[in-house]
């Protein structure tokens, strides 16, 4: 009975401290993933997504045409345009591939296969995970970094203002201290209810009133009467405890002062509260193992949510590095076809680009 109601109180506590706490504040906790580029390179992805497609059909055109017998005039030199398309198809294809098979390679096959062996982040996936959890661990959460948070944004004492708050709403809650006295009155009125009990508080209420009337002439006189009427003895103490419910309003009302203490005292004590709030909190920090805690969450991941956690970030650069390649290899059919007058020509460009680069970049920071 006594672990039940303990259970109801609980349960009554934690009810109005739900309802004193304040809402959350949004302020810090909200998480906004940061917006996708929208600049130039943005704009250029969808573009980039259909040069596999143009080189494959540059490449099939070749089979039918490809400049037979066509010549440029550039600069007053002839150059012969036959099999172009072809070499910059296939330079491009092959650029193309060969950086979407690499980054394939990162992820697949998930599985060791026979001949195609096993992807490298699959086949290195606890040393993934081990790197990744010594990072975190080391760098970005650890036992000091978490100390000077705490202090730094006074969290111990936010916390026991809070506290301190909660509990003086919830003790002068006229509804709590309605409920509070309810829930007394049914537990004290089980108990003295019940005749196991009874029984025992009267055997008590005797061995104490013997104790204190001692061995003199009134404990002399009670001995007497109780072996004259041991009966009518007991049942007198036991009317006297079977009254004690009836004087329950008496008790209860003096428990509004009781609660109305509880606060001052709290907050009397507030500063010993605070020092072991922190202590308490420091020896857990001190004992937590950020390292075990990443790798332990981290070994649960399988190839395909831990090749999931890595593309959600970088994905889109992914996708870049793929389709780039098959623009560079295009640029090295260009020089494939005439080596010389294509490494000037991107020479020239790319110094040009590399130069106002700079001067924007410049531009931009003094403005």
């Amino acid at each position: 009975m006594t672990k039940a109601r303990a259970a109801d109180f609980r349960h009554l506590v934690a009810t109005y401290a739900r309802r004193h706490v304040p809402p959350p504040s949004e302020q810090g906790r909200t998480r906004h993933e940061p917006p996708r580029a929208t600049g130039a390179h943005a704009r250029l992805l969808p573009l980039l997504q259909v040069i596999p497609l143009g080189l494959i059909l540059m490449f099939a055109t070749s089979f039918a045409w490809d400049f037979p017998h066509v010549e440029l005039m550039l600069l007053g030199r002839p150059f012969l345009l036959e099999g172009l398309l072809r070499i910059v198809a296939v330079s491009g294809l092959i650029g193309f591939l060969t950086n979407w098979v690499a980054i394939t390679m990162l992820f697949n096959p998930r599985q060791p296969r026979p001949i195609f062996g096993q992807g490298l982040i699959p086949a290195q996936r606890e040393r993934v995970i081990y790197r990744l959890a010594t990072a975190v661990s080391e760098e970005l959460i650890n036992e000091e970094i978490i100390k000077q948070k705490i202090e730094e944004n006074a969290i111990i004492p936010k916390y026991r203002e809070l506290a301190m708050s909660v509990a003086r709403g919830v003790l002068e809650d006229p509804q709590f201290r309605t409920d509070l006295k309810r829930l007394t009155a049914d537990y004290v009125e089980s108990v003295l209810t019940s005749d196991e009990v009874r029984k025992r508080i009267v055997d008590f209420v005797v061995q104490k009133i013997e104790a204190y009337v001692g061995e003199g002439v009134g404990g002399m006189a009670l001995k007497a009467y109780r072996y004259l009427n041991e009966e009518d003895f007991k049942r007198r103490v036991d009317k006297v405890v079977h009254g004690l419910p009836a004087q329950l309003d008496v008790v209860l009302d003096d428990m509004d002062a009781l609660l109305d203490t509880i606060p001052e005292k709290i907050e009397a004590r507030a500063e010993d509260i605070e020092d072991f709030a922190t202590r308490a909190v420091l020896g857990f920090v001190e004992n937590l193992d950020v390292y075990d805690m990443v790798m332990t969450n981290m070994m649960a991941y399988d190839e395909g949510r831990l090749e999931a956690l890595i593309k959600n970030s970088s994905n889109e650069q992914l996708n870049y590095i793929k389709y780039l390649g098959g623009v560079l290899g295009a640029l090295g059919g260009l020089v494939i076809w005439q080596p010389l007058p294509a490494l000037v020509a991107f020479g020239g460009i790319g110094l040009i680009l590399f130069g106002l680069d700079e001067a924007l970049d410049r531009m931009r920071r003094s403005g």
